[in-house]
């Protein structure tokens, strides 16, 4: 798995630290199983209209996610991973044998409160399809709700889809500090190239409840 090393001095994480740029794929020698390459929806295929900007909802207290739900990507899991640092700097990514579940970065805010909350899934393993494997169905306005321990749900709205080659992580726009609660949702897109995917999607939410 490919990561680029973080380089921004406006980051909440530590400045040692790599950003996540890989996930998903498999090793050259045992390509993954044959399926459709995740890639978001152009420009010109988005609606005409983009959704309002909903008002900024209130922070809320610290609480670890435990269940992630993303409708119209047909996802709902739990329990959630907790991901820190490899052993080289690197974010953790789930593991294969977790490629149906969805991890939290936990040197990140937890979701809800004020900065980027960051969470991680496979589109695909060697295994077959991931969590994330509809992730090319999310549309801008749709939702995004993560259930947390203390019993409390935080509500976003997609407001950006980014694709991108892994080679330009914009790592200071995803673990950069923000003003209001947001969310990132990172996944591997493009078509497989020496056995992984070139490509991160990255989905942008902003807390609407």
């Amino acid at each position: 798995m490919s990561r680029a090393a973080l380089r921004a001095t406006t980051l909440l994480v530590p400045l040692a630290l790599a950003a996540l740029t890989g996930c998903g794929g498999a090793p050259a020698a045992s390509p993954a199983p044959a399926v459709p390459a995740p890639r978001i929806a152009p420009a010109s295929a988005a609606p005409a209209a983009a959704p309002a900007a909903a008002p900024t909802a209130t922070a809320m207290p610290d609480s670890a996610p435990v269940r992630v739900r993303i409708p119209s990507a047909g996802v709902d899991t739990s329990p959630v991973l907790e991901l820190g640092l490899a052993a080289d700097g690197t974010v953790e990514v789930p593991s294969v044998a977790d490629a149906d579940r969805i991890g939290w970065y936990t040197k990140g805010v937890t979701p809800g409160r004020t900065g980027p909350a960051v969470l991680i899934g496979h589109f695909d393993t060697a295994r077959g399809p991931a969590v994330l494997k509809d992730v090319s169905r999310v549309r801008t306005g749709d939702e995004i709700t993560v259930s947390r321990a203390d019993g409390t749900t935080a509500a976003f709205r997609v407001r950006e889809l980014e694709q991108v080659d892994k080679k330009h992580f914009p790592t200071a726009k995803v673990y950069g500090d923000t003003t209001r609660p947001e969310l990132r949702v990172i996944t591997c897109g493009g078509e497989i190239t020496d056995g992984h995917r070139p490509d991160n999607i990255i989905l942008y939410a902003d807390l609407v409840g």
